[in-house]
């Protein structure tokens, strides 16, 4: 295991968050993209922060251990019922119901609603068929120096593999792409758990 993922640890409550996931079948991010989450919230002093894919409330937490104590997650996802767990484990955690925004439903029918410039720091942990929208969504909710997040740009090992003609590599390499040379960002590729691009908003 690589050492940015045995130097990062997890207390009991991130442990049963992963253990949940894992009982779902959901995917979570790893110890060491979590600490990354946490660094850069604290790094930003985020204090409004949306996170796109709840699950059992493993990035969550990790993200609301870095912000700051007044500081609110609105965290967006389909499934109703990784919600209800996500929320027992946020109040598990020590957080306050007061410290986050739970709001189920489509990321791409929620974040219209969601008010320009206003968000400090956006993670997404979508489906790759929403990256391209949601990155586009982050350019409009994030203040100048927000910061923008996605999981998973590794595409399972397969970015740098031009036989790799996947919908999914495809659609990652095509965001990745469209982040480094837009203007909008300045952007780099953190090769913790399974890849995580961040991004700068100019």
């Amino acid at each position: 295991m690589p050492f940015a993922e045995t130097y990062a640890t997890e207390d009991p409550i991130l442990q049963t968050a992963r253990s949940l996931a894992h009982e779902l079948g959901l995917p979570c991010i790893s110890p060491g993209a979590g600490s990354v989450l946490c660094l850069l919230a604290a790094a930003g002093n985020a204090k409004a922060v949306v996170e796109i894919g709840t699950g059992t409330g493993v990035s969550g937490i990790w993200l609301l251990r870095g912000m700051r104590p007044d500081g609110v997650l609105t965290t967006i996802d389909v499934e109703h019922e990784h919600q209800r767990i996500a929320r027992r484990v946020f109040v598990e955690a020590g957080f306050a119901p007061g410290r986050t925004r739970i709001i189920s439903g489509r990321s791409l029918d929620v974040l219209p609603r969601l008010a320009d410039g206003a968000y400090d720091l956006i993670f997404v942990d979508a489906d790759t068929t929403e990256f391209a929208a949601c990155t586009e969504a982050a350019l409009r909710l994030l203040r100048p120096g927000g910061v923008l997040i996605v999981n998973g740009v590794h595409a399972g090992g397969r970015i740098n593999d031009p036989a790799a003609r996947d919908v999914d590599t495809l659609t990652i390499r095509e965001t990745v792409k469209a982040i480094r040379e837009s203007e909008d960002w300045t952007p780099a590729v953190i090769s913790s758990g399974a890849g995580l691009l961040a991004a700068v908003k100019r």
